[in-house]
């Protein structure tokens, strides 16, 4: 397991069932791949990673004292949230960019550093996740954070928080409930799906029969350390509600 894939945090309070991860934390990259050939401008878009959502991420696990996994290097890397057979977990164009560094000098050769990432930085992350809920155990439960773009292709989107979720809904429910009663805007399974074979929620969640959400947060609300700070600490008693919820319903059918 290589430790330059990820940024570990260790969660420093006892017994706190929950695991934050966060796939697209970073817009760096590894020495010797330089820009992938993109303008430096470009590399600090959300191309290149989830603006902001290493920043909510950090603060949540400060705030519980709870285990995070973020990923060390940019999504034009390799994705962390695709599995390792997806065709684009290294993406050639990304939102009308192309990424010259990601097209090989042949199908065999661009295949072949496609395997070489994928062993280096998707591998490893995707082992400490697994390492991790197995030392938490069979109560845990997986948020990730993630954000997304005010405006897609002239757009705007409307939501303020998407809530994403695979087949469970244990914990997804509750969330949207409780963030809906905050008064945040809520996108159910939106901007995106988060339905996706393969993907971090169906490999750790779904297939572990763990309660997991994917909270996709909108960019112009944690857009610097000090939006982001204030939005961990509005959303973080959010997800607590959502979790008692959850626990108490199981509570409840069990009883």
């Amino acid at each position: 397991m290589s430790e330059n894939a990820f940024e570990a945090i260790a969660g420093t309070a006892p017994a706190v069932p929950l695991l934050l991860l966060c796939d697209h934390a970073s817009n760096a990259l590894p020495p010797g791949l330089g820009t992938l050939g993109l303008a430096p401008e470009l590399l600090a878009t959300h191309i290149a990673h989830d603006i902001g959502a290493a920043a909510v991420t950090r603060a949540l696990a400060a705030a519980w004292g709870a285990p995070a996994l973020l990923g060390r290097w940019s999504r034009l890397l390799v994705d962390l949230n695709r599995g390792a057979d997806d065709p684009t977990i290294v993406m050639k164009l990304s939102d009308g960019s192309i990424i010259p560094g990601n097209a090989g000098a042949s199908p065999a050769a661009d295949a072949a550093e496609v395997a070489r990432r994928i062993a280096a930085y998707h591998a490893p992350y995707h082992a400490a996740i697994a390492a991790e809920l197995d030392r938490i155990g069979p109560d845990a439960a997986i948020v990730s954070i993630h954000s997304f773009t005010p405006r897609w292709k002239s757009v705007p989107r409307v939501w303020e928080v998407g809530v994403l979720y695979d087949a469970d809904t244990r914990l997804a429910h509750p969330l949207m409930a409780r963030l809906r009663d905050a008064g945040f805007t809520v996108g159910d399974n939106e901007p995106y799906s988060g339905a996706l074979e393969g993907d971090t929620l169906n490999v750790h969640g779904t297939r572990r029969g763990l309660p997991h959400v994917l909270v996709e947060l909108r960019q112009d609300l944690i857009g610097d350390a000090a939006q982001a700070q204030a939005f961990a600490l509005r959303l973080k008693p959010i997800l607590d509600a959502a979790l008692d919820d959850m626990r108490g319903a199981a509570m409840h059918r069990q009883g």
